[in-house]
């Protein structure tokens, strides 16, 4: 079953997780989607798990890329060091 996303789309590992990213192009196989403080990173269609309302959620178990799996759990990581400082 084809999703349907689109530039500006967030991405997810969970429904109402923590954003990790967001998408910057869609392709007819794959996304290139932007993780902060990573950079740009390709997602196979295999990876996406469910497309809705803006969001983009991905399967964690079928991701085959080690960086792309620690840059999504650092993405946060300047913003939680900004916070400890306040």
């Amino acid at each position: 079953m084809p999703f349907h996303v689109q530039v500006g789309d967030h991405l997810f590992f969970e429904e109402g997780g923590e954003e990790i990213g967001a998408v910057r192009e869609v392709k007819p196989d794959h996304l290139v989607v932007y993780i902060e403080a990573a950079g740009d990173f390709v997602v196979p269609g295999g990876w996406v798990r469910a497309a809705h309302d803006g969001k983009v959620v991905l399967d964690p178990h079928t991701v085959g890329n080690p960086q792309f799996l620690l840059a999504a759990l650092h993405a946060h990581d300047n913003e939680r060091e900004t916070e400890a400082l306040e």
